[in-house]
């Protein structure tokens, strides 16, 4: 009993403490396999398998709900303490060369989320281009204004430069 409620905080904090939760079935999949997708994850997520009856408790006391349903069968979810989005491309593309990986859905930003919206999740850009696309555009905006400003001042230097050059033609 001692060792359940141990596990039952121990996930409670994990839910608690993560940025959001991926949750995957992992039926038929080796050892090997589920190693290899730990270390993929690593960076941005911590990969468990769990008991379904204690992260439901755990879910709960959290304050995470939509999740029971899902809570079926051989469990493992991804605690996602980095970038939700590299972690869903993550299980994607292990799910897509081990088909035995099952993502079953999750939980972000107080939401429950579907097999589908993981999906969408994993289809988004990484936050580092998302950034470098922001600053481009922000770069190309300041380089407009800047223009702007300056032609008024570029065509009145013309206009002087012109009429000095007739006057001179006319001396």
């Amino acid at each position: 009993m001692a060792h359940k409620d141990a596990t039952v905080a121990e996930l409670t904090k994990n839910f608690e403490d993560s940025n959001a939760v991926l949750l995957t079935e992992y039926r038929g999949l080796t050892v090997a396999q589920l190693k290899e997708l730990r270390n993929s994850i690593r960076q941005d997520a911590e990969y468990a398998v769990v008991k379904n009856t204690l992260t439901k408790i755990a879910a709960n006391k959290a304050g995470i709900e939509g999740l029971d349903d899902d809570l079926k069968g051989p469990s493992a979810i991804a605690f996602v303490h980095g970038d939700p989005v590299a972690v869903a491309k993550g299980l994607r593309a292990f799910a897509k060369a081990n088909p035995l990986l099952v993502i079953k859905g999750g939980y972000f930003d107080g939401a429950p989320l579907s097999p589908e919206e993981v999906g969408k999740l994993a289809d988004l850009e990484s936050r580092e281009v998302l950034l470098a696309k922001l600053a481009g555009a922000m770069k190309a905006s300041m380089f407009g204004a800047a223009y702007m400003f300056t032609a008024p001042l570029a065509q009145a230097a013309r206009a002087v430069d012109a009429l000095r050059a007739k006057q001179e033609s006319e001396a």
